[in-house]
């Protein structure tokens, strides 16, 4: 299935008693741009979330924000830092031996020395603080670009449905073509004796007017654009149901079968044929306009 350049996610992460927000947005853009906006103090982490962006997205202009901000204490779960409880304690020992005072303390007033009590997301003794927050940031970016990812594959859904539907209405006119095609000479033929006829009060030369049909048939005859434009539409249908990025071949395709559809425009003095021309030509213009929107 292919994907739409059109997507939204986000995600939030909740570390060292902060919320850090991710938003992550995707637009139609002729080839892959990142904006990344975050903390200042972050910046030494961009070039990597960049590339993770890049594992993901291959196509679209990609807006990701990252924001932090404090996170509300009465709502924050918080454990005992024992490393903290019992350096008070060894402290109020060592002061209690030196000084020969009394050296205990109750659990209230441990409980009320500062880092006894802390969140559970900033306990000591895990990996190192940058390692930390380069870890919660990747994490948090992958959550949002998941959640971009389905919407880009929803809509990218939509719009093929939507293609192949034009798509059919090009085989028909492509077939109404190839049965027109073989009278259009016939047609001329036609027309043309009854207008010679008419100016030369029927007489005529009849190897001059063969002819002249010899000469015509071979500059209408239009099977190779026919043979060409059935080829094209065999590829869109397969890069339709592909998950690789379309967007730049169905581009390419889609001018090749607009070249394809003014030559036979052009060659063939038909109204029939030349009425499907046109009815050909707004369909294209239609499709190249959602294959636009294709990753």
């Amino acid at each position: 299935m292919s994907f739409s350049m059109t997507g939204f996610g986000q995600s939030a992460q909740h570390f060292g008693g902060y919320v850090i927000q991710f938003e992550i947005k995707s637009v139609n853009h002729r080839y892959s741009e990142i904006v990344l906006r975050m903390p200042r103090e972050w910046s030494c982490y961009e070039d990597e979330l960049k590339r993770i962006v890049q594992r993901h997205i291959k196509r679209g202009r990609i807006d990701v924000y990252i924001n932090k901000e404090k996170e509300d204490e009465s709502s924050r779960p918080f454990v005992l830092n024992t490393s903290a409880a019992k350096a008070y304690l060894d402290a109020a020992r060592q002061l209690g031996e030196h000084l020969g005072v009394d050296d205990s303390l109750t659990a209230h007033q441990l409980l009320m020395m500062p880092d006894v009590l802390v969140s559970e997301d900033v306990l000591p003794g895990d990996l190192h603080p940058d390692e930390d927050w380069e870890r919660v940031l990747k994490a948090g970016l992958e959550q949002a670009i998941s959640g971009l990812i389905r919407m880009r594959e929803k809509e990218g859904r939509h719009l093929t449905k939507d293609l192949e539907e034009r798509l059919s209405k090009l085989e028909e006119f492509h077939s109404e073509l190839i049965q027109l095609a073989p009278t259009v000479v016939g047609d001329y033929r036609n027309r043309l004796r009854q207008r010679l006829s008419e100016l030369l009060d029927g007489t005529m030369d009849e190897q001059r007017f063969s002819m002249e049909v010899a000469i015509f048939a071979d500059r209408s005859n239009v099977d190779e654009e026919l043979t060409r434009l059935g080829s094209h539409f065999e590829q869109c249908r397969e890069l339709l149901h592909t998950r690789e990025p379309i967007g730049r071949k169905l581009d390419f395709l889609i001018q090749e079968m607009n070249r394809e559809v003014n030559t036979i425009g052009s060659k063939a003095n038909h109204l029939a044929l030349v009425n499907r021309v046109v009815e050909m030509k707004a369909e294209l213009e239609k499709i190249r306009e959602q294959a636009a929107n294709m990753e």
